[in-house]
């Protein structure tokens, strides 16, 4: 009992801390609520984030804001045809001493950091976007035959731009599971950019404090995965993430004809971690079906592919999840 109440009082203390995080966030990133919550999720499960938007939504500066506000130390790459791996790792260098010895010093990378915004990750080539493969799954680098342990926590938060495809590199499905959540960055309603016109074209711009530190941060995600999670809540993340494997028994017809492949289990971690982070983010102490529902399409979509025969029918990945979320007997009530 004594266990309960003080994970209890643990996290109405984070959702505190949360709700003053994302006070300070929404003073420079103003509006989109959700998305400012998926991006906190990704951090706060210990994850990576892909943020895919058209240029001059903000994506840049929501960033720039988590960085100062979670305490992080951020860097940033811009992501071109031309970037070389040794440009975000690091490489060695010969220097010769004053006393005419000569050693190779190791100069570290953009990667050494505990926030990493890869912006426009798609238009560096695959030889280098590999190379953020195993600091993302592993936390670790492998440069000159050393292997290089990287900061903690250690966070990617790439952007994509969805529309200008010439001169790009589709990321590879192995990178693109490495994303906790894909985060959809749309337009801004009309108060919204009303708001954002007076808060940023004026003689000086809000700036924000930190509300965080790195410990903290570690010290959240370790409270995170201490939370409840219900035994329907997790039937509910194993049905969903089956359901759209089109080799699996129990697929509907139209997930056979539709899907090209499915998502693997690291789907269904990302979905036991995220719904716990929304439901702290709303201040709830376990999360629910409303979460599930919520969260399927950050953590599915960038995990599965339509065939070509699906696109050609102009199928969606949004509408074949709102029909499997619909059809489903325990989340259609929900929903």
């Amino acid at each position: 009992m004594a266990d309960a109440d003080n994970l209890l009082t643990e996290i109405e203390a984070l959702e505190g801390r949360l709700t003053a995080a994302k006070a300070e966030i929404t003073r420079r990133f103003i509006g989109q609520e959700r998305v400012v919550d998926l991006t906190l999720s990704a951090l706060l499960c210990g994850g990576h984030g892909l943020l895919i938007g058209l240029p001059g939504l903000g994506k840049t500066r929501l960033i720039e804001t988590l960085s100062t506000v979670m305490g992080l130390d951020g860097k940033r790459v811009q992501f071109t045809p031309d970037l070389m791996p040794a440009d975000i790792l690091g490489s060695e260098v010969l220097e010769t001493g004053a006393d005419g010895s000569r050693a190779f010093k190791f100069i570290e990378g953009p990667i050494f950091c505990q926030l990493l915004m890869a912006d426009e990750i798609n238009r560096a080539s695959p030889r280098t976007q590999s190379a953020l493969l195993q600091a993302m799954q592993e936390r670790q680098v492998s440069v000159s035959g050393q292997t290089r342990d990287l900061a903690k926590p250690f966070h990617v938060l790439a952007t994509q731009n969805p529309i200008e495809q010439e001169g790009t590199y589709p990321l590879p499905e192995a990178q693109l599971d490495r994303f906790l959540v894909r985060i959809d960055v749309g337009y801004p309603d009309l108060a919204t950019e009303r708001e954002i016109l007076q808060a940023t074209t004026g003689e000086a711009e809000d700036s924000v404090t930190n509300v965080f530190s790195a410990e903290e941060l570690l010290a959240a995600q370790t409270l995170l995965r201490r939370m409840p999670v219900g035994e329907g809540v997790m039937e509910s993340i194993l049905a969903l993430v089956r359901a759209f494997r089109p080799d699996e028994a129990d697929a509907s017809e139209r997930v056979r004809e539709s899907v090209a492949w499915g998502p693997g289990p690291r789907a269904s971690q990302a979905f036991m971690l995220t719904v716990r982070a929304r439901a702290l983010l709303q201040g709830r102490l376990a999360p629910d079906l409303s979460d599930v529902i919520a969260m399927a399409k950050p953590v599915l979509k960038h995990r599965m592919a339509l065939n070509f025969a699906a696109l050609a029918r102009g199928e969606s990945l949004d509408g074949l999840i709102e029909a499997e979320i619909a059809k489903s007997a325990r989340l259609k009530d929900v929903a």
